[in-house]
């Protein structure tokens, strides 16, 4: 069938994304076509155009995604033809070591495949205009408006549950809540410290507000997320292009943060979010780091300080138990949801908000709006 989607070809070479016509192949075993409804746009997708992270090319881009499913493949028995369902970008094989140890998220099993483009039996179901195989992103290519997907990347929620806040599920929300929960280990009481206010960075802050640490500082380079900031909960917010946040984070505290979240993928951000924490602290690192990236720190007080530096993919989810569990508890507490999505695009547009994001000029979550 024809699709159109967003294709990645030359990523940092600022040619953007290609709009294209493209052939999509029927679902095979165990696979599910789903037609899109919304998908958000992550900086992840503007490192991946960048070319801050290494991915075969060319593929469709875009991996947080909510849709309707259209037709089930042989063998599929968790979904079926009209579901609902959100899209994940990590799918566990369930048989490695890592899934064996409740790591789903870090799975090897899978790993190959994601970051080569292909679906799990190892190869592509779309191809472009010349019959070329273009690869599928993080397995769902978000930026299309139809796509085939392993039936275990899906996850099936409430027809109730609106799709345009679905979207996110896929990502931000429980990349953001499992980052405090799971990670960090939030307990109430717990100064907290969250640099970068993008969706992720806000649903972060959502979530240490609703696990009751206080204070939460909140931290960008631009003032203008001050309001959104303190609308999600910030009980403190810094501009780190006027000041030192540092120093005006030990001027609030009184001390250090117990845990501070890096949630851009800045190593300036990184270094600041770590000189924040004290005596047992934690640096939570959620942001994806240009892959070139490297930094300085005095290792000596590792030990002495006993401070800790937590790497962090997707929150340490479990896809399957975690986001119908977020998707029940978005639906009865105020995640502030209607605040996040604060635009929505067409898919002709995407290029215009990748620039948007780079000039930082995009407030909360812009969202790519299929017809």
């Amino acid at each position: 069938m024809k699709i159109k989607g967003a294709v990645l070809r030359e990523p940092g070479k600022g040619k953007g994304y290609s709009i294209e016509e493209l052939e999509l192949a029927p679902p095979k075993k165990n696979e599910a076509l789903v037609r899109y409804a919304y998908a958000g746009f992550c900086h992840s997708d503007l490192s991946n155009l960048q070319g801050k992270i290494m991915m075969q090319t060319p593929f469709v881009a875009g991996h947080e995604v909510a849709g309707i499913v259209e037709e089930v493949g042989p063998g599929c028995t968790k979904i079926k033809k009209g579901d609902h369902v959100v899209g994940t970008w990590m799918i566990p094989c369930g048989q490695c070591r890592q899934c064996a140890r409740g790591r789903g998220n870090l799975c090897e099993g899978s790993f190959e495949y994601f970051v080569s483009g292909m679906l799990l039996d190892g190869t592509s179901r779309i191809k472009d205009k010349n019959g070329e195989m273009v690869r599928h992103g993080n397995f769902v290519s978000g930026f299309s408006n139809y796509s085939v997907v392993p039936e275990n990347g899906l996850i099936p929620i409430s027809k109730e549950f609106p799709l345009e806040y679905a979207c996110m599920m896929g990502c931000c929300i429980p990349t953001g809540w499992g980052s405090v929960v799971n990670t960090a280990k939030i307990q109430p009481g717990d100064a907290v410290v969250i640099y970068g206010m993008g969706g992720i960075g806000l649903c972060t802050l959502r979530a240490a507000v609703m696990n009751n640490a206080n204070p939460i500082i909140a931290v960008d380079i631009e003032a203008s997320k001050e309001s959104l900031a303190k609308e999600f909960g910030a009980t403190h917010f810094i501009c780190n292009k006027e000041v030192d946040p540092v120093e005006k984070i030990q001027e609030i505290l009184g001390g250090t943060a117990d845990v501070a979240f890096e949630a851009i993928g800045d190593p300036g951000a990184f270094l600041q979010a770590y000189w924040s924490i004290g005596n047992a602290g934690k640096v939570i690192v959620i942001g994806i780091q240009p892959h070139d990236a490297t930094t300085n720190i005095p290792l000596q007080v590792m030990p002495f300080q006993q401070r800790s530096i937590m790497g962090n993919l997707y929150g340490s989810i479990s896809t399957h138990v975690d986001i119908p569990r977020l998707v029940n508890l978005a639906m009865t507490k105020d995640f502030k949801l209607d605040k996040l999505v604060t635009n929505k695009f067409k898919l002709e547009d995407i290029n215009d908000v990748a620039e948007a994001m780079d000039k930082r000029q995009i407030q909360g979550r812009w969202v790519l709006a299929f017809d």
